[in-house]
């Protein structure tokens, strides 16, 4: 039996504790990694067994899922809230002596139990208890739904930051193409997208065929995520992938070491849409080079991600319009790239992929290390299906909306969406180049249109002086 997504969201909406959709997937999410944890720490107990030996369980007994939650007419009411409240207090300080207690620890550190009524909790549970982990057939089924749940932080104010539509995530991976053996990472995971594109894509690809392959493919794709709620919802969702014991950091990637990186410390592949129009503490910034030091999250990024990667390493990141055409700091970052870097592809997304929780319009960088630089890029302007102005909330990117591009990826040629630049030609490093294919829009836009786009130009604008306010007060 599957459980009822809808249903479940009804349930949880009677709770008075219940405040809009963050807090809903909050209180869902930590359900469903102490389900999964249970079902995970069942095999692994199973294993030891096999093994003649002994495991101690990281979750302690009696807050193990199948001991408190499992049973449809267990405690419930005010008992099951104390119980509860208890819990969180234990496992927000239970002692770390292996990575399966960290995991734990980390989960739960700073998670909250928002509900109210021990009868609704006991609702709630009862209908997550309808999937059955220990099957394969459930836990697929369920990654469709967890998609969903995943999906809806894009509605559900400041978290939607922390989600990228799949097809973009699914189309960066295919085109940066990960190999088993290779390290993989996200430094900016949120709910763990690219990465769990990356091990779809390793598998459908038919690169894991083995049991070292298995190990080689949970050893190798990393992530690290410096919010409490995506990190939860990562570590959930690679559990829900078959990942035992998922390679995520619970820290932010720009504190710390940011330079200097042994070989073994780099990593072979990054795929990742950091946070931007964000602004990082004054203390941040030192870490890195004078010339890379700024408050802007995704510059910050974008400088550790070059320190981050290995020799023959290659990169995909999504990347908003303002660095293509910015200065200074920019300009610094876009000289190493060019320089150090073969940035062969940029892909220029139409407006709203990221609607309705932003709508800044991106971009699609591609490029690998390479000592002779980059002497040529290739545009590609990603068309919006016919009769629609922009992606919106009803009417998202599609996976099918990629099918041009990559059928153009291995065999490319100008054409209308689809153009080469020379470095040489670049002025001042501004690479926001606009299609030349294609007559200026507005030549052929009406007074109407012109205004919206105005409209929205200026939404942008308010959009990040609205963010950068509230960080100054």
């Amino acid at each position: 039996m599957q459980i009822d997504i809808k249903k479940l969201r009804k349930i949880m909406r009677t709770d008075d504790g219940i405040n809009g959709d963050a807090q809903r997937l909050e209180q869902l999410v930590w359900m469903l990694f102490l389900k999964l944890f249970d079902t995970k720490e069942d095999e692994w107990e199973i294993k030891a067994t096999i093994n003649n030996e002994e495991y101690h369980s990281a979750v302690p007994g009696k807050y193990r899922w199948k001991n408190w939650a499992e049973d449809g007419e267990g405690i419930t009411g005010d008992e099951l809230i104390e119980f509860v409240e208890q819990m969180f207090k234990d496992l927000k300080n239970i002692s770390v002596s292996n990575l399966k207690e960290q995991i734990v620890y980390d989960v739960f550190r700073d998670t909250h139990n928002y509900m109210k009524s021990g009868t609704i909790l006991r609702q709630t549970i009862n209908e997550i208890n309808k999937a059955d982990f220990n099957i394969n057939t459930d836990r697929h089924e369920f990654n469709d739904i967890y998609e969903q749940m995943l999906k809806e932080l894009q509605s559900a104010g400041s978290a939607g930051e922390f989600y990228t539509p799949r097809p973009v995530t699914e189309f960066v991976v295919e085109m940066v193409k990960p190999k088993v053996d290779e390290r993989v990472l996200d430094f900016a995971c949120g709910t763990g997208g690219f990465l769990t594109c990356t091990l779809d894509y390793l598998q459908n690809t038919n690169q894991v065929k083995s049991s070292d392959d298995v190990k080689k493919m949970q050893d190798n794709v990393r992530g690290i995520e410096k919010k409490q709620l995506p990190y939860a919802l990562c570590m959930t969702n690679l559990l829900l992938h078959g990942i035992d014991m998922p390679n995520i950091e619970h820290r932010n990637s720009l504190t710390g070491q940011v330079s200097g990186f042994s070989d073994k410390q780099q990593v072979d592949v990054i795929v990742t849409n950091p946070p931007y129009g964000g602004i990082e503490e004054e203390g941040v910034q030192s870490s890195f080079a004078k010339e890379y030091q700024t408050k802007e999250t995704a510059d910050l990024f974008m400088a550790l991600l070059m320190e981050k990667l290995s020799d023959n390493g290659r990169a995909g990141i999504v990347l908003p319009d303002s660095i293509l055409f910015g200065d200074g700091i920019k300009n610094n970052l876009k000289r190493r790239l060019l320089k150090e870097f073969n940035l062969h592809t940029i892909v220029r997304l139409p407006e709203g992929v990221f609607a309705p929780y932003t709508s800044i319009t991106t971009n699609l960088l591609f490029f690998n290390r390479d000592s002779k630089g980059t002497k040529q890029i290739w545009y590609y302007e990603l068309e919006l299906p016919e009769g629609q102005q922009r992606f919106t909330k009803t009417n998202p990117i599609k996976k099918s909306n990629f099918n041009k591009i990559k059928e153009w990826w291995d065999n490319r040629v100008e054409n209308e969406n689809a153009w080469i630049v020379n470095v040489e030609d670049l002025k001042n490093y501004n690479l926001d180049i606009k299609n030349p294919n294609k007559i200026d829009e507005t030549e052929t836009m009406t007074t109407e249109e012109i205004i919206d786009k105005m409209k929205t130009i200026t939404n942008e604008n308010s959009e990040i002086l609205s963010k950068l306010g509230e960080l100054l007060k």
